[in-house]
């Protein structure tokens, strides 16, 4: 068995990636089990980056392998905002009520063929003789309404054409089977699992 490291304390992530990643052989442990290792400074030009310094990070503090992941929503009209910033859009400290409230405004005056939108998630594993990072990318449309209660983050604006409803109208198997961070997290999955034997 390999004890593995959740590399955020991000409820709402934790639950979905929980659910997706599975591998034979790998328990998974929440940051939460840990002493405290401070804020991580998510500094990095890329999601690739920003999910790579989290996971050593969490690997120098707790000596074991960590994944992590990094995700954000680009949107065309926006020139790609608010891409690796996506999380503190409104500031800093902001909700993702702030956030959301941010992004309407911005794009309330497009008509909502213009609103294309894609949400990108790196998902990674690290360790010392192993680094793997696997993508997701999901398209859709951006609403200046809010639907569904579910999700978190800019889920009751990001409207999938092919199932009518947003990411917050899903349940949770459902989101998983569809979103960015389910389709990333799942071909880490695979990858790993092609790849344990490599890890000391």
């Amino acid at each position: 068995m390999i004890d593995v490291v959740l590399a955020t304390r991000n409820e709402d992530k934790i639950r979905e990636i929980e659910h997706t990643f599975k591998v034979e052989g790998v328990v998974l442990h929440r940051l939460s089990e840990f002493g405290d290792i401070g804020e991580i400074n998510e500094d990095g030009n890329s999601f690739y980056e920003n999910a790579l310094k989290k996971a050593q990070i969490v690997f120098e503090a707790t000596k074991m392998p960590a994944i992590a992941d990094d995700s954000g929503l680009e949107v065309d009209v926006l020139g790609g905002k608010p891409g690796i910033f996506s999380s503190r859009y409104a500031g800093r400290n902001a909700s993702y009520a702030d956030n959301i409230h941010k992004l309407i405004q911005e794009v309330k005056h497009y008509p909502v063929s213009q609103r294309k939108a894609v949400f990108k998630c790196v998902a990674l594993f690290y360790h010392p003789d192993l680094t793997l990072h696997e993508e997701g990318i999901v398209e859709g449309l951006i609403l200046t309404n809010q639907l569904g209660k579910g999700g978190f983050g800019y889920d009751p604006v990001f409207f999938l054409p092919e199932l009518g409803k947003t990411f917050a109208e899903l349940s949770l198997e459902e989101k998983c089977e569809y979103s960015h961070r389910g389709i990333a997290f799942r071909r880490l999955s695979e990858a790993l699992k092609q790849n344990l034997d490599k890890i000391s």
